[in-house]
């Protein structure tokens, strides 16, 4: 006997949970975080937004979130329970009405340090759209490097220099500055795996502030 599959079976990422944007698309938010971070973990606060924030608990979004920052993926059977164990991780969560944000929007601030914003945007997709102020959009969709540089000429240049040395194809780059000469950040998605001595050296760069290199999330 043949299996019948719906419309939902086809474009909804396997997961654990109810909602694939509210489930699924937390999870993948919280991933991409962790990834972006690219250090220990100590303490993350969680501003939920709007639909996020209302109907979050409910569909587990607060816990996927989490999830996600511990390196879980949308399988995990574990997400349902994930606050019964102390993981060594302070956390802490706002539920913020707000129609200047988008439906299902969430704001994380890692250790003090960074702020990430993203939101979920259906069907388990999701898009990270600012770092520390910097206008981002990076969907998860390809292997990446991202970097927060001073704003000079010529390091561009210097990054794509090597990046081609490695014979890789650049998919797309995404720049944006607070202003001229001050600090700038830079997006790269890739048509290869992510080469840990290729963003070593561009770590190395002088006037490069911070770099991670960022997996792309699993289907």
């Amino acid at each position: 006997m043949t299996e019948k599959k719906t419309l939902l079976d086809v474009i909804s990422p396997i997961m654990v949970g109810p909602s694939s944007s509210h489930t699924a698309g937390a999870v993948r938010i919280g991933l991409m975080a962790r990834e972006i971070f690219n250090g220990e973990i100590k303490k993350v606060h969680f501003r939920l937004y709007n639909s996020f924030a209302s109907t979050g608990k409910g569909h587990g979004t607060d816990k996927a979130l989490f999830a996600g920052i511990l390196g879980w993926n949308v399988d995990d059977t574990r997400i349902k329970n994930v606050f019964d164990k102390n993981y060594g991780i302070e956390y802490e969560y706002e539920f913020i009405e707000d129609t200047n944000k988008p439906p299902n929007a969430v704001r994380i601030t890692i250790n003090d340090e960074m702020v990430i914003r993203a939101e979920s945007v259906g069907s388990g997709e999701v898009a990270v759209t600012n770092i520390n102020g910097f206008n981002v959009r990076i969907t998860g969709h390809y292997n990446s490097i991202l970097m927060i540089y001073q704003d000079l000429p010529g390091v561009i240049s210097k990054v794509t220099d090597l990046i081609q040395r490695r014979g890789v194809n650049i998919a797309s780059l995404f720049c944006d500055r607070d202003i001229k000469g001050g600090k700038a950040s830079m997006y790269i998605a890739l048509d290869s795996e992510i080469d840990p001595e290729l963003v070593n050296n561009i770590k190395n760069i002088e006037c490069v502030y911070f770099t991670a290199g960022i997996r792309k999330l699993k289907s």
